[in-house]
């Protein structure tokens, strides 16, 4: 009874057959869509590389904002609840180096979003 179950399960030769054709016929067709793709797409290299470090850069600011808003309001608590004059003078050194860090990176995107397009292709007329 063993022996007629193993049979049942096993997969002659002209169905393996079958199975190997079908799994390189698939294989083909998936290789030719990850090989069209590139191709299809219009952009350069370096245009797909600019709208990636936009994108990041975006992201970025995104999460410097947010952590700077929260570490300038702990920053703030401090400085308001703390007795200790050296708490309250360290809260506001670090208070300032958050707003500086935050004008910086974000100087950074005004530069990059606003005076990219005046210089881009080497034509800046002032």
């Amino acid at each position: 009874m063993a022996k007629k179950e193993h049979e049942k399960h096993t997969i002659s030769p002209r169905s393996a057959r079958l199975q190997r054709r079908v799994q390189a016929a698939v294989s083909a067709c998936y290789m030719m869509l990850l090989t069209a793709q590139p191709a299809a797409a219009a952009d350069t290299m370096w245009t797909r590389f600019s709208t990636i470090i936009a994108d990041v850069y975006g992201q970025l600011v995104g999460i410097s904002t947010i952590v700077g808003v929260t570490a300038a309001a702990v920053a703030l608590l401090v400085r308001m609840i703390s007795r200790n004059e050296r708490a309250v003078a360290e809260a506001t050194s670090w208070l300032k180096r958050i707003v500086v860090t935050w004008i910086v990176l974000n100087t950074l995107g005004f530069a990059v979003a606003y005076l990219q397009p005046l210089i881009q292709g080497g034509q800046y007329t002032p």
